[in-house]
């Protein structure tokens, strides 16, 4: 089993120099009698169903149970990495999970809380599915006496005609339990409305874990705490069709110190495929968490113990302008997602770019890839510094670029530019170069032949 996906290696622009260390490997701190009192220390119970039976269950286990994904995008991103974390210690612990990706809710999509979904296509969502597939693979351990499984509620729903899935299922459900749910609430309220497809997602969320419970046993589902309804109409469901108690826990939303929503800004999300989302853009997000945040964040994106992350705590209260804490955040979750490699060439190519390092010796997509997340601009061959400083936009005009080469400001692949008549050779791997204006106020260029 791969723990951490493979990816080419990433360079990072933070600035910092961080000592190549091996990330934690995967385990539950043994400090904790149960692994719900390391779920509750952790910050990943929100809301659940009755916690003393829940813990019961846990401790006496083990027990089978499921988390879906569904394809609503070609990458999961941060809020379902959450997920991820939490089904990998649950299985650290013994339990046995499953791992849905829904072929059919991706069809219907969950409610938002404004507007309707664009459905796409059966071949985009199977896809897609493929995708989301792989990606969750890359968290859970497929060999040993808990192996996971991977399911998909395509496969139970496609049969099912419309005459049984109202007969056999939808009989169950109130209507007016059904209006009350938040997401449902939500939508009514609004102008948008909310139609019939979306409006059933609950009852189709509901079925999948009827389905598990029937098929595997399965007695826990884990989700956002925003998802809370389509959970417990799960719970509901079995317990009206099996006449059986099963559990359900909610993870909280999480938000920065600020309030302000984790992880996505307007068309930037921070997704786990190295294509859609960069490791260093991974990096560089995990290490400009707020010391408000960090402590917080350490608990539910590591598996550093609990002695660990209360020393880390320490550090930020007593040295917070050394950001170990957030060093080693951005390490390990980088190495998660992206791999121990990755997150060892994000660290050496931060201490190139800023001087600690050779910039010839880093791997030249390395550095492509971390220049194209700085500004950058693209130059023939003959274009002078003072042209590719204006390009850039590290200066605003060229008689700015040919003062801050007399102040000896400016520096191209680590050399420091005396001559304004310089020009920009590309001499790094790849065919680019590093202009550097000051100490921290960095550029890329790349160069045409």
């Amino acid at each position: 089993m791969t723990f951490a996906a493979r990816a080419r290696p990433i360079g990072t622009l933070a600035g910092v120099s961080t000592p190549i260390v091996s990330a934690t490997p995967p385990a539950n701190d043994p400090t904790f009698e149960n692994v719900w009192d390391e779920l509750v220390w952790r910050g990943l119970v929100h809301v659940s169903t009755d916690p003393e039976a829940l813990r019961a269950a846990l401790g006496d286990g083990p027990i089978t149970y499921y988390c879906g994904f569904d394809p609503t995008a070609p990458s999961l991103h941060l809020g379902n990495l959450v997920q991820l974390l939490l089904m990998r210690r649950l299985q650290l612990a013994g339990h046995r999970p499953l791992g849905l990706v829904g072929g059919s809710t991706g069809l219907v999509g969950d409610p938002r809380p404004t507007a309707e979904r664009t459905l796409n296509t059966r071949e985009t969502v199977a896809e897609w599915v493929a995708k989301l597939r792989a990606q969750v693979e890359r968290f859970l351990d497929f060999g040993g006496e808990n192996p996971a499984r991977m399911v998909n509620n395509l496969d139970w729903t496609e049969p099912l005609s419309a005459i049984d899935f109202l007969r056999e299922i939808g009989k169950h459900f109130r209507v007016g339990t059904m209006l009350k749910k938040d997401a449902v609430a939500a939508r009514l309220n609004s102008d948008a409305g909310i139609s019939y497809t979306e409006f059933s997602y609950q009852i189709l969320q509901s079925l999948d874990y009827l389905e598990l419970h029937r098929q595997y046993g399965c007695v826990l589902q884990t989700g956002g705490s925003d998802q809370w309804g389509n959970l417990t109409s799960g719970t509901d469901l079995i317990h009206r069709v099996e006449g059986r108690s099963v559990h359900a826990i909610g993870t909280p939303l999480i938000t920065n110190s600020d309030g302000t929503k984790f992880g996505k800004s307007e068309g930037n999300a921070i997704w786990l495929d190295a294509d859609m989302c960069s490791p260093y853009r991974m990096y560089q997000f995990w290490l400009n968490t707020d010391d408000a945040d960090v402590i917080d964040r350490l608990k539910v994106f590591t598996f550093l113990s609990r002695a660990d992350i209360e020393e880390y705590a320490h550090q930020v209260e007593s040295e917070p302008f050394r950001r170990a804490a957030q060093k080693r955040l951005a390490l390990e979750v980088t190495a998660t997602v992206h791999g121990e490699g990755a997150a060892a060439s994000v660290i050496a190519a931060s201490d190139a770019l800023f001087g600690r390092g050779d910039l010839s010796a880093l791997d030249a997509d390395v550095l492509r890839t971390a220049l194209e997340e700085l500004p950058h601009a693209e130059v023939s061959l003959e274009t002078t510094v003072v042209q590719a400083l204006t390009a850039t936009g590290l200066v605003a005009s060229q008689s700015e670029g040919r003062r801050a080469i007399a102040q000896g400001g400016v520096t191209l692949d680590g050399i420091r530019i005396d001559d304004e008549g310089a020009v920009v050779t590309g001499a790094l791997p790849g065919g680019v170069s590093v202009l550097r204006r000051g100490k921290k106020t960095l550029a890329g260029v790349f160069v045409r032949g």
